[in-house]
């Protein structure tokens, strides 16, 4: 909440934004009867409107690994490693998350952080330079540190504490609009890849965007334009479906702002900023992952032709055809990952009495357990590499050699980064020991 009345501050558009959410849910769940339901038997429909992830870019391994020990005093822990140099992007990063599904129902809320890879700047004098500027500059306040300090000792904050530990923080995420450099070594690190300079070029890792959820992400982008918001052509990830999976995202392009340049009398600008849009479908098994990586390959191979985003949206609309579009379906074949609740109390009471084995295909069947599918918390390499892509500014492509670090990235983070695959399938199971125990409950409550 304090990152992003911060934010809206600074990035009025962003406000705007928000606003456009809030009107296109509200519209949608009138028009929606039946997904206000599942929205709200799922616990989801509390948390629509909090913001569910931003972003920030790191420039070193001290600075990523203090980075996470903040987080985990928040509950939130490093989640899934994504290589984005694969698309060009010279980081690698991993996603600060709670994992525990009533954290996760408390708050919604996930930072993408990204590791700037220097080993992938090609030049060694300007490597050498982006790490001495680096080295040298503090991005927490000694306030942000001491509280961290203390809270590690102590085991938390008390509430005064921590709402000054929140604060000090939040400092480390705002804008700075006088840059760290001169006016030719930006333009130095700017030629090398305009993330680098960045990363690089100011006092602190700025927040680069905030997202909101919406449910209905097509109109949103529609709606985006007619508010005065300069949309992306193109909405990143799976198409429009009537069961969503993973997620899709869209933003507006980042803004132009005006920077100072140090030890230079002469303004410059510089682009980083902007506003994000999110919907959220169901998560994937591996199973499913795998289909969708299959499917999107697919669509990335063909030859497109006409108007771009038209073509490809056209392409990704027919290839994903092969991917079942009901819920049922996913979870018969096991593509996506489901809890499970009881929806007819009598009918589950009857279906105990005598019964010793709990199948729970017959249950499903006999519609006494429904299933509710368990909602995507994290992210799709490819389409977060996308949106950072199409928001830099420019029309640079670097080709970079895949190649996966995560090794190293653990090393420098200090701990492992948990696999989002194992999370869910204890969401899962969690949800299937429970039905199971009411199962043996009622049994034994009918002998």
């Amino acid at each position: 909440m304090a990152m992003s009345g911060m934010y809206r501050a600074e990035v009025p558009q962003y406000g705007t934004l928000l606003e456009l959410v809030g009107d296109i849910n509200r519209s949608t769940l009138e028009d929606d009867v039946a997904l206000r339901k599942e929205l709200l038997q799922t616990g989801e429909l509390d948390r629509i409107d909090v913001e569910r992830h931003g972003a920030i870019r790191l420039g070193t391994e001290r600075e990523l690994a203090t980075m996470r020990r903040i987080f985990k005093v928040m509950g939130m822990h490093p989640v899934g490693y994504y290589d984005l140099s694969v698309a060009g992007v010279p980081v690698h990063a991993t996603a600060f998350r709670p994992i525990e599904d009533t954290a996760l129902r408390f708050n919604p809320f996930r930072v993408f952080t990204s590791l700037l890879r220097l080993e992938l700047i090609e030049n060694e004098e300007l490597r050498e330079e982006a790490r001495q500027l680096l080295v040298g500059r503090e991005i927490f306040t000694p306030m942000a540190l001491s509280l961290l300090a203390q809270a590690e000792k102590e085991g938390g904050l008390h509430c005064g504490d921590a709402d000054q530990f929140i604060a000090e923080v939040t400092k480390t995420f705002s804008w700075h609009s006088e840059a760290t450099v001169s006016s030719s070594t930006y333009q130095k690190l700017l030629g090398a890849h305009r993330l680098i300079a960045d990363v690089v070029c100011f006092k602190g890792p700025h927040i680069n965007h905030l997202t909101p959820r919406t449910l209905d992400i097509d109109a949103a982008q529609l709606e985006m334009p007619r508010r005065g918001i300069k949309a992306k052509d193109l909405i990143e990830g799976p198409p429009r479906r009537r069961c969503p999976i993973l997620l899709r995202q869209t933003s507006f392009k980042a803004l132009v702002e005006a920077i100072a340049f140090k030890g230079d009398s002469d303004a410059g600008t510089h682009t980083a900023r902007f506003g994000e849009i999110e919907q959220r479908g169901v998560a994937l098994t591996r199973k499913g992952r795998a289909l969708y990586d299959q499917l999107l390959a697919k669509v990335r191979s063909m030859d497109g032709s006409g108007n771009t985003a038209t073509d490809y949206e056209s392409r990704l609309q027919a290839v994903f055809s092969d991917f079942p579009d009901d819920y049922q379906t996913l979870h018969t074949e096991e593509l996506a990952f489901f809890r499970y609740a009881i929806v007819d109390e009598e009918a589950f009471a009857a279906a105990t009495r005598g019964n010793n084995n709990f199948n729970l295909k017959v249950l499903i069947k006999k519609k006494i357990v429904g299933i509710q599918p368990i909602i995507y918390e994290d992210f799709l390499p490819v389409s977060a590499a996308g949106i950072f892509q199409s928001n830099l500014g420019g029309n640079e492509q670097k080709d970079y050699v895949a190649d996966s670090a995560q090794g190293g990235f653990e090393q420098a983070l200090q701990a492992p980064v948990l696999d989002e695959f194992v999370i869910y399938e204890k969401s899962r199971q969690l949800s299937l020991d429970s039905l199971k125990f009411q199962f043996e409950k009622t049994k034994s409550l009918s002998i």
